[in-house]
């Protein structure tokens, strides 16, 4: 298979990915069912190549928009969610191929109702809450106008109600989160008002203290979700009480903080990076004392050296933050990224390598006999998130799986 190897290559790890889900598997209560979000190409991991990979082992999978649904639906017609807004113009689309739809206005409710009626199909939808998150979502002033419509639409069917976190990922007073919890009850009761099935009913918990402790939900309803990885892990482990989670980051080996890393990451609970970005060097030669590397003149030599030239670049998805920066991984050593990040190449020091030729395999991220480089890393150099990192890796890449 090596021989066999495209130039440059996202490398998915089967076996990492259905490990990481049977790990939330196993930390949630029985019975909860698994949403895994496959947005953003699977934050860069390959939307359809690790829908194909999780279709056994998860219960729904959640996508941004029309067109990733309907690139799902050339491989899987597990249920799936489409959090992100759909315009009217495109509704029929994401209503013939089968979806739970995400509610923004009323106008666009009134819209998924005419648009199913002619198309004799009862649409499910879901209701987003924003519970003090301040993006999308219902504001509980406009719930009950919202819910009403819901009972007048004879092919819309109120399937799920849900709320996000803001942040709970890096702190550990859940104030904030206590906050959107009673704002969600209050919500979940109005609901109830309006004669929709069996909403969960969140109950508050008080730390020590009198400190706010993370909130606890109540018995759970049907289709009920408000948390997503850290949500999984602050709160699900303990409580079990949402029939939904939505697994994001999680399920790709990552942490979405280096906070929830230290307190939760143990000999039973683990995440194993499904990614790796891999590519070969392209050119090896030796630059003169005071020769300059790539557009810019940003690095100059301060000694006779022997630079690698390497076939990836920001058309790629390798930030241009990391000229200057970053490094790789080249015959298991750790080599610098010199001169600007361009395009479709850069250059990296391999002066401290005794053997470096044409060929050589080059590891971005990824882990090359004893050394690695973690998206975690590489996003720490750039004063950004991991999530950021692999999402932002080029489609174009060719995935593929070991």
């Amino acid at each position: 298979m090596k021989n066999n190897l495209p130039l440059s290559y996202i490398e998915i790890s089967k076996k990492n990915l259905i490990h990481n889900i049977k790990q939330f598997r196993n930390l949630i209560k029985a019975g909860t069912k698994i949403s895994v979000a496959i947005k953003g190409n699977a934050y860069g991991h390959g939307q359809n190549i690790v829908a194909k990979i999780l279709e056994p082992h998860v219960d729904y999978f959640q996508v941004n928009n029309v067109e990733e649904l309907e690139s799902l639906r050339k491989i899987s017609q597990k249920k799936a969610f489409v959090l992100g807004y759909v315009q009217n113009s495109d509704l029929p689309r994401a209503i013939r191929s089968n979806c739970i739809l995400t509610v923004f206005s009323l106008g666009q409710l009134k819209e998924i109702n005419k648009i199913s009626k002619k198309l004799k199909k009862i649409q499910e939808v879901c209701v987003p809450v924003d519970a003090y998150l301040g993006r999308e979502g219902f504001l509980f002033s406009d719930l009950g106008e919202i819910f009403e419509e819901i009972k007048k639409s004879g092919y819309v069917k109120f399937t799920s109600i849900y709320a996000h976190f803001a942040n709970i990922e890096d702190v550990s007073n859940f104030t904030h989160a206590q906050k959107q919890i009673k704002e969600y009850e209050k919500a979940l009761e109005l609901a109830k008002m309006f004669g929709f099935e069996n909403p969960p009913r969140p109950v508050s918990t008080q730390g020590e203290l009198g400190e706010a402790g993370p909130p606890r939900l109540g018995e759970a309803g049907l289709q009920t979700h408000i948390s997503a990885t850290s949500g999984i892990l602050v709160y699900e482990k303990d409580s079990g009480i949402n029939s939904i989670v939505r697994l994001g980051i999680g399920a790709y080996g990552m942490w979405p903080s280096e906070h929830l890393k230290k307190v939760y990451e143990n000999e039973k609970f683990n995440l194993k990076p499904v990614l790796s970005w891999k590519t070969k060097i392209a050119q090896v030669k030796i630059l003169e004392k005071g020769n300059t590397v790539g557009y810019g003149l940003t690095y100059k030599t301060n000694q006779k050296t022997k630079i690698a030239i390497i076939p990836q670049g920001y058309a790629d998805g390798l930030d241009r933050g990391l000229s200057n920066k970053g490094e790789v991984l080249i015959g298991g050593a750790r080599c610098k990224i010199i001169g600007r990040v361009s395009m479709n190449m850069f250059a990296v020091n391999v002066n401290h390598l005794s053997v470096v030729k044409v060929g050589d395999e080059v590891v971005i991220i990824g882990i090359q006999n004893k050394e690695k480089i973690t998206a975690e890393q590489v996003a720490k150099k750039l004063d950004t998130i991991n999530y950021e990192i692999t999402t932002r890796i080029s489609s174009l890449l060719p995935r593929v799986i070991t």
